[in-house]
């Protein structure tokens, strides 16, 4: 099948396969998230994607080679979506997207923490989160350090540390500002 383009700049050609919100989110929570079922996409996304718009995005993702989808060895009526080595190069677009985000939109500290450590361990660290995605969708071997394990493990830190604080409290609901100062929900 062959696709007309509107040109052949590099952002253009990207933001042709890119470009809607949701081919993103779908990638980020295979990504970062490591659902890789149907309804783990479409139940434990915090931005509510629509059942047909999530198979529209998995079809035009795997039409355009950033997914692929098998049986489930573990029940042969689900399929098992896995990212292709072209979506896991995207790590470290994720990391540049995060840090503008932290840098300029009013984040939220438990949504915002891995967009902090990977803008902190920069390209070292998306490399070995690279390396750990590869062996999880790609069958390539497991590399000894689990980015993946460290990133979810600083997000449930955050989590259970702002479940701990009592109500009413600094932090239970903090938003993290453009400036990067922690701000209450009620002062937005």
């Amino acid at each position: 099948m062959k696709e007309d383009h509107r040109s052949g700049c590099p952002i253009n050609l990207t933001l042709e396969i890119l470009g809607d919100r949701w081919s993103l989110i779908v990638i980020r929570d295979m990504m970062f998230g490591n659902r890789r079922h149907f309804r783990e996409l479409l139940t434990q996304s915090e931005e509510g994607i629509a059942s047909n718009i999530l198979a529209d995005r998995l079809k035009k993702l795997m039409e355009r080679g950033l997914i692929t989808r098998s049986d489930d060895p573990s029940h042969k009526q689900k399929g098992l979506y896995s990212l292709t080595e072209m979506a896991i190069g995207l790590v470290p677009l994720f990391a540049h997207m995060g840090a503008w985000g932290r840098r300029h939109l009013p984040v939220t500290e438990e949504l915002s923490i891995r967009a902090e450590l990977l803008e902190d361990g920069g390209p070292p660290l998306w490399d070995a989160f690279m390396e750990e995605l590869r062996a999880i969708h790609l069958g390539t071997p497991m590399p000894a350090r689990s980015v993946f394990g460290e990133l979810r493990a600083a997000y449930e830190a955050v989590v259970a540390r702002k479940q701990a604080t009592p109500p009413g409290q600094a932090g239970s609901e903090t938003r993290v500002s453009p400036s990067g100062k922690p701000r209450s929900r009620s002062s937005r």
